[in-house]
């Protein structure tokens, strides 16, 4: 069956072919995939060629064909898990864990562990039903994350993501000290025409949001709270960069760290405020503080006892 979906291009900084926009703002297909998977498009209702402007604005219906459905391999991995009921549970994802399968990445992921939790749970047949992971986190992202365990709960739990209700919470170490307390980012953020596994604060980009505030600082590290009120693809990591404080240990958008010189990335998705299916009341859901963190911290007071 072919894919469907309709999305309002919303506050991207000027007109832009289809295609690309399709790619590179979305992140939908490749220019390549476009083209293979017969890409059909109209806008405001009106039927299109994929070199068609788009702009703020616009209605996009996209249609195109799905690919072969690829099994997806049930594995018994461990998960810490935070939350769980019939309809979703709530993960402590480990650092170094992929989230979907993909190209070199069919197993050991989030998604193998809790299609092995669903099968196993259920006393029905369940070889057919996958665990809809609701939002994303980077493999070298640890802490919170949701999935769904059918499809109606998570097009309910994905609406509150799409319409901002859900609230993200961050910690992050940072090289550097905020020339603020407390403040926010805002900008556009697009793909990296340069390196396509990277981001970059582009005119061309989508808007992200970020608001921060400082906890602790160390001289020449700080450790802040994040929220991010948009979810674009490397968000923290591209605008912590972009204000000259790049994440301690990202191995993309900083530089290695004299001080810390083994450290993964300091980026961990702290708390989640969402609104389970048939309650009323939000769910505060919260992962602890994790060793790598302490590790870092603890170093830190040591070195700088009257900072």
């Amino acid at each position: 069956m072919p894919n469907i979906s309709s999305v309002i291009s919303e506050q991207f900084s000027s007109p832009m072919r289809l295609d690309r926009f399709v790619s590179e703002i979305l992140f939908l297909l490749s220019r390549s995939q476009i083209k293979a998977r017969r890409l059909k498009a109209r806008i405001n209702g009106k039927e299109v060629k994929v070199s068609r402007l788009v702009k703020q604005g616009d209605l996009i219906e996209l249609q195109w064909d799905d690919l072969p459905a690829q099994e997806l391999i049930a594995q018994d991995i461990p998960l810490d898990i935070i939350y769980e009921d019939d309809r979703c549970v709530v993960v402590n994802k480990t650092q170094g864990m992929v989230v979907h399968p993909g190209a070199g990445n069919r197993q050991g992921t989030l998604a193998n562990a809790l299609y092995f939790k669903r099968i196993n749970k259920s006393s029905k047949d369940c070889s057919s039903v996958r665990p809809g992971i609701v939002h994303r986190l980077d493999k070298e992202t640890s802490g919170i994350i949701i999935a769904a365990y059918n499809d109606e709960v998570h097009a309910f739990l994905s609406e509150q993501f799409k319409s901002r209700k859900v609230r993200k919470y961050y910690i992050a170490i940072v090289q550097g000290e905020p020339k603020e307390i407390k403040g926010k980012i805002e900008t556009f953020i697009a793909r990296d025409p340069r390196d396509r596994k990277r981001f970059t604060v582009s005119a061309n980009g989508r808007n992200a949001l970020t608001f921060y505030k400082v906890i602790k600082s160390w001289k020449n590290y700080s450790l802040l709270l994040l929220h991010p009120r948009t979810g674009r693809t490397h968000q923290l990591r591209v605008h912590l960069r972009h204000i000259g404080n790049p994440i301690l240990g990202d191995p993309v958008y900083s530089s290695a760290d004299s001080l810390f010189p083994e450290a993964s990335l300091m980026l961990h998705s702290k708390k989640l405020v969402i609104t389970l299916p048939g309650e009323n009341e939000e769910r505060v859901f919260t992962a602890p503080v994790p060793d790598r963190f302490i590790t870092v911290i603890e170093k830190l007071d040591r070195m700088y006892k009257d900072g």
